[in-house]
C-alpha cells in the first residue's frame, strides 16, 4: 500500500485481555446463578467486592458514585461489567465507573452506555473524567442518571 506506515498490529494491551477475561467469567457466573432475587443480590456483592478491591482513590470514587446511582436510579441494578462496577436496566448496561487502575490512567471515568437517554442536540458526552467526587460532581451524576433513565 503506498504510503502507508511501517507499523504493525500490537494487538490487545495486557488490561484489555484481562478485561475481556472478566467479561467472559462474569458471564459464566451470572448464567450459573438461581432465582432473580439471588442473581440481583449476588451481582451487588460483586460489584462491592470490586469496589473494595481498588485503590483507595478510586475505591472511594467508586463507592460514592455507588450511592448516588442507588438513591437517583433505582431501577439501575448494580452489576460486573468487564470487571467494571455497571448499573444495567433490564440486563443492558445504562451506565459503569472505570477506575483509573483499570487501563493506567490518570483519572477514573463515569461512562454511559446507548441505552442512556443523554442525547442532546446531535452530539452530547458519554464518558466523564473522575479525579475526585465532589458534592457538586455527586449532584451532576445525580443529575445525568435520573436523565439517563428518564
Amino acid at each position: 500500500m503506498a504510503g502507508a506506515k511501517n507499523s504493525s498490529y500490537e494487538g490487545f494491551t495486557a488490561e484489555e485481555r484481562a478485561a475481556m477475561k472478566e467479561h467472559a467469567q462474569e458471564q459464566k457466573k451470572a448464567a450459573r446463578r438461581g432465582s432473580r432475587a439471588d442473581k440481583a443480590a449476588e451481582a451487588e456483592r460483586d460489584v462491592f467486592a470490586k469496589i473494595a478491591e481498588m485503590p483507595d482513590s478510586d475505591r472511594i470514587m467508586a463507592e460514592r458514585v455507588h450511592a448516588v446511582v442507588k438513591a437517583n436510579a433505582p431501577v439501575l441494578a448494580p452489576k460486573l461489567w468487564y470487571g467494571m462496577p455497571a448499573y444495567a436496566l433490564d440486563g443492558k448496561v445504562v451506565c459503569f465507573f472505570q477506575s483509573a487502575a483499570k487501563f493506567k490512567s490518570r483519572y477514573a471515568t463515569l461512562g454511559f452506555n446507548d441505552p442512556a437517554k443523554l442525547d442532546e442536540g446531535t452530539m452530547w458526552a458519554t464518558a466523564f473524567a473522575l479525579t475526585e467526587v465532589t458534592d457538586e460532581a455527586e449532584a451532576r451524576i445525580a443529575a445525568l442518571v435520573k436523565q439517563a433513565v428518564s
